[in-house]
Parts: structure tokens; sequence; C-alpha cells
């Protein structure tokens, strides 16, 4: 047997475990929530709600790699940028349509995602972070060199349009976007935690909390490391590709190094290493910078970073780490 054979043995179902109907009635519920805003909420609201969903499958790619696999990066912002520059390339320059961009968005950011893993072999901890920080800052600058200017648009970048709902839909295209964001970000979602649940999960976070133990059960430490980047890079490049056609618009300058850390911010108030978390980082990340804009137009950054210190400092492990002490709670009150 091998050794993430061992790590992969079932768990023990707990005597506490939802039936059948009533993980329908709450996958149901998660599809009406999901799609009530369609009818509920006016265009610019959907707008913002649709972009929260995106950086919710952003901050999940960023999940992936520093959350379950103990690799902390600040660059990926960067892997953003090439997703949204992959797809709007191929649709203003050679006329794609939007699902045919995702496969070479994806492929592409995986490529290297899987490059970038390789320093991750011999850096780690704060050293990794900053080799890392400088891809975000490198990206921006690549993208407006003269000699791809003419694919980029250099500083001024490119222009896109929303793709128009199928005739049989009577969507806006405002509703047909978001019902994309929430196709492409539920397959993800999907996809990220049927991998954690599996023996691959769980030999990354093996690597992650016993690294030296795992490598001495033959694990193969730096195949794990670089899929790990390359896995965490295709969702978040798939997020890029979304926001590109969600904004219709990309520009070297909104791919600054401030993405990247908003998206490792939503990651630690979602919760680190939670795939519901990431959800809930999303919608931080979009909506509190408005909240914070909302009640003081002078000075927004301050009011920002006053509610995320008392959100750390009531939730120190994150929205996240709040659902599993009531899931607890429930579980002690019930017979």
């Amino acid at each position: 047997m091998s050794a993430t054979d061992r790590i992969a043995l079932p768990l023990r179902r707990p005597a506490t475990a939802l039936a059948a109907w009533q993980r329908s009635a709450l996958v149901l519920a998660g599809l009406a929530a999901a799609l009530a805003p369609l009818w509920l909420l006016e265009s610019f609201h959907l707008f913002q709600l649709t972009m929260a969903v995106i950086m919710a499958l952003a901050v999940l790619g960023l999940n992936i790699v520093t959350g379950y696999n103990g690799q902390i990066s600040l660059g990926h912002g960067a892997f953003f940028a090439v997703g949204a520059y992959a797809t709007a390339i191929l649709m203003s320059h050679l006329d794609w349509s939007f699902w045919a961009t995702l496969p070479v968005s994806a492929v592409v950011c995986g490529l290297i995602g899987y490059g970038v893993g390789f320093p991750a072999l011999r850096l780690g901890g704060l050293y990794l972070a900053l080799t890392t920080f400088s891809l975000a800052v490198a990206v921006p600058q690549i993208l407006k060199h003269k000699s791809i200017e003419g694919w980029t648009g250099g500083v001024q970048g490119l222009f896109l349009v929303k793709p128009d709902p199928p005739a049989f839909l009577p969507l806006t295209p405002d509703q047909w976007m978001y019902c994309m964001a929430l196709i492409v970000s539920s397959v993800c979602f999907l996809l990220a935690w049927n991998l954690i649940r599996g023996r691959i999960g769980r030999a990354l976070m093996a690597t992650r909390d016993h690294p030296i133990a795992a490598e001495a059960m033959g694990m193969d430490i730096a195949a794990l490391k670089t899929q790990a980047f390359a896995v965490s890079a295709m969702i978040t490049g798939l997020a890029g590709s979304l926001s590109a056609v969600a904004v219709e618009y990309v520009a070297p300058d909104s791919f600054s190094f401030a993405l990247s850390i908003n998206l490792f911010v939503g990651m630690v108030v979602g919760g680190v290493a939670s795939i519901l978390g990431s959800l809930f980082g999303g919608l931080f990340v979009l909506f509190v910078p408005n909240i914070a804009e909302a009640i003081s137009k002078a000075a927004p950054g301050v009011i920002y970073g006053v509610i995320l210190i008392a959100f750390l400092f009531l939730l120190p492990d994150g929205f996240a780490g709040l659902l599993r002490r009531l899931a607890a709670r429930l579980r002690r009150a019930s017979p």
C-alpha cells in the first residue's frame, strides 16, 4: 500500500451526518438562493454580485495552494491577469466565443503556475512569498511592453462585449453573465471539494502539516507542490477570464499588486483551508470596500482597516471557523 493510499483510508461516517433528504433540501435551497438575484436585483447590483462570485473563485484558487498546501503566495493577481488577457486576446483579435477561451486560459495559467511551482521546491515561507510578490509586480509591466502591445493593447488595454444569452432564454446580457459566473464557479468549487476530500487533498495537507513525515512515507513532495500551484493558477485564471468579460475591459493597471493582497485578505477572512470560506471571502473583498466608502468618502481606507481588524479580532479563524463552531453546538444540542 502506497503512502497516499494509506492517507486515503475512508473516514468513519459520523453518527450525526445529514440524511439524504436533508442534503437534497440544502442543495435546493442553495440553488434557489443563487438564482433568486436574477429577478430580485437591478443590473448594477447584479453586476456587483457577479464580481463577488468571480472573486470567490479566485480566492478558492489561492486557498488550494496556501490554505491546503501551506505555500504562501502573494502573486495570484498575476494568474488572474493572465487568464483575463488570454480571454480578451482570443475574443478581440481572433473572434473566439467566450466558452472556447476557457480551456486555453486554464491551460496557459496552469503551465505558468507549474513553472512558478518549481521555485517552491527550494523556497518556503517568506522567501516564497517574496518570489510570488515579484511575479505580481512584473506581470502588469510585461503586459505594457511594446513588443506585445499589438496583442495586449498596451496601456490602453482591450475592450470586450458581453456574450448574448441563448435565444431560448429570456435573459439580459447581465443576467446571462451572472449565470455563466455561477456555472463556471460551481463546477470549480465542486471539483475542488472532491479534490480536497480525496487522497490527493489528504496528501497536500500532509505535506503542509508534516512535510518530513510525508516525505519519509514516500510522498513526492516536489510533484505535489508544483501540481498544487498549477491547479491553483488554473482556477484563478478562470476567474480572470470571467472578470474580463463581466467588466468588458482589461488593462494592466487593473491587475496591480493590490489585487493579490485582496485575494489574500479574502482567504484569511473567509477561512484558511476552507472551500465554503472562499465564497464568503469573495463577498468580503468586493462589498466591504464599498461599505467603507459609503461610511466615509474622505477616508475609506481607514474604515476598511477598522472593519478588517474588528472582523479578525472577533473571528480569528475566519467565517468558516464560525460555521464550524455553530455546527459543533448543533451536534451537541441534538439528541
